[in-house]
């Protein structure tokens, strides 16, 4: 059976490579903040959130298609929770009884463990028909009505019975009935199971019924070698099933492995939402909009790992840009800037992984490729100089960047005087807004900045971090032309003034 939980018609890889830029991102975007509120102290989750928002996908339809899942998840949390423990069930169940197809064991203990587990998920299999057969109708979404319809098709009671009954059949409990031929030197072979005749009930059937004739030897409790040589004979009899129904248990655990896969990921948004609610911050499914077109547009976007940190109310933003490829952010220190620029990124990897997104309304366009260029801390080793070091780090984005990428610098080119660093970006800048990339720049420098604005492009916008007129930060990013200060007299008065 397939799940079909992340993608229309393919399993979700969880071995595939992720981005070649994984550790910035995660390390600019403080990522890992996110995927330990979804994780909630499982490892498991934890990876397969990593995995899943660090392959987003670029396709529009496989994004709207888990957005109506997870609205599925929410609407039916308790639901989602049965199922994923079923899975969970199911890889402790054969952590204590399975031996495998491959171990050292004999036919007989392979079988005898096979049927044993099978019988074990047999049970998990009909509490998940069930879970189908209660609550298919309270699911709305694609993904879930084919994977209840698949349950339902596949597991139906005539299947299940017949199973239960074959399984009942291989416990042996009137023996084992073997069949074989005499090859050559009277040697043994086609050693063969076959089933046992069902006894009639009426005890005067049974007396009156015409007996097949046989013969039967017994070995007496001392003999070994005779007792080790009827074990081999029923081994080699026992083969064939054995392995049958160790490939079996395979195939089942294969599909619970899915599931636990598949399902990780929505228990990981169910448990981000639930830490959300009790912030009392909002989230919103996003629109997404084909990537030939360049829109941001958002009511109260923030950034959801500060959110989660501080575990209290903080302020958002709105805008709606229209056809804009370069952001410059300035103004204020300590204003709101770089948070603005995270809550950015952040939006844009959890809109295209299907998740919700951190705002009241949220609309984007999708991008091939996520970048993040942010200042580092000095080389303690001293190997190379702080511009050096940049200039490294865009030299390796540069050499992956596509069309229609997205890149978020934050105070990148700050390591030389105001008049170099504006000069090294604004010729980078402009070779890659020639390259359609789309990029997002928090900078203090004002030459950069002003040089732009002189030009009065229509697909440059101006923010900056608000200040009010004594100094106090709203930590609101507006539209605004770029400014020449970033206030650090503000700061030395709060640091120095303050404490006098």
């Amino acid at each position: 059976m397939k799940i079909f939980l992340l993608y229309k018609n393919q399993d979700f890889n969880p071995e595939q490579n992720l981005l070649s830029n994984e550790e910035e991102l995660i390390k600019d975007l403080e990522l890992n903040i996110l995927f330990n509120a979804m994780a909630n102290n499982d490892e498991f989750i934890f990876e397969m959130a990593k995995k899943t928002i660090l392959s987003f996908t670029t396709d529009l339809d496989t994004i709207l298609y888990r957005q109506d899942i997870l609205k599925d998840c929410l609407e039916n949390p308790e639901i989602i929770r049965e199922i994923y423990h079923i899975s969970i069930e199911s890889i402790e169940m054969k952590r204590k009884t399975w031996f495998g197809i491959f171990s050292k064991s004999s036919p007989s203990s392979i079988l005898y463990s096979s049927v044993k587990l099978l019988k074990l998920f047999l049970e998990l299999l009909k509490k998940l028909k069930n879970l189908a057969n209660t609550h298919a109708e309270k699911f709305k979404s694609k993904g879930f009505k084919l994977f209840f319809t698949n349950i339902k098709k596949e597991l139906n009671d005539e299947y299940l019975n017949s199973v239960q009954n074959l399984l009942s059949e291989l416990e042996f409990r009137n023996g084992v009935l073997i069949s074989a031929k005499l090859g050559k030197g009277n040697e043994g072979e086609n050693y063969t199971l076959c089933r046992q005749q069902v006894e009639d009930r009426h005890w005067m059937k049974r007396i009156f019924k015409k007996k097949v004739p046989s013969y039967t030897f017994y070995i007496s409790d001392r003999d070994e070698t005779g007792a080790r040589i009827l074990r081999e004979l029923k081994d080699r009899a026992l083969n064939l099933s054995a392995n049958a129904c160790a490939q079996s248990v395979d195939h089942i655990n294969s599909f619970f492995n899915r599931l636990r896969i598949e399902l990780a990921f929505y228990i990981g948004c169910l448990n981000l939402h639930e830490h959300l609610l009790r912030i009392g911050m909002p989230v919103c499914f996003p629109v997404p909009v084909p990537s030939d077109k360049c829109i941001h547009s958002f009511q109260e976007l923030y950034d959801v790992c500060l959110a989660l940190t501080i575990k209290q109310k903080i302020t958002g933003n709105n805008l709606n840009a229209i056809n804009k490829n370069l952001w410059i952010i300035t103004g204020a220190n300590q204003g709101g800037k770089s948070t603005f620029l995270r809550s950015i990124g952040l939006a844009q990897l959890m809109m295209q992984c299907g998740m919700f997104v951190p705002a009241k309304s949220f609309s984007a366009n999708i991008y091939k490729r996520i970048f993040t260029h942010y200042k580092r801390k000095e080389d303690s080793e001293m190997k190379s100089g702080k511009l050096d070091e940049e200039f490294k780090r865009m030299n390796n984005i540069v050499d992956k960047l596509t069309s229609n990428s997205m890149l978020l610098l934050n105070e990148s080119f700050a390591a030389t005087n105001e008049r170099e660093g504006s000069e090294i970006a604004r010729q980078i800048i402009s070779a890659l807004l020639e390259k359609n990339v789309n990029i997002f720049f928090v900078t203090h420098l004002y030459e950069f900045a002003h040089y732009f604005h002189k030009q009065k492009t229509e697909n440059v916008i101006f923010l900056c971090a608000e200040r009010l007129k004594d100094g106090k930060r709203t930590f609101k990013i507006i539209e605004g032309e770029p400014l020449e200060t970033s206030f650090g007299e503000d700061l030395y008065k709060k640091v120095f003034e303050d404490n006098v």
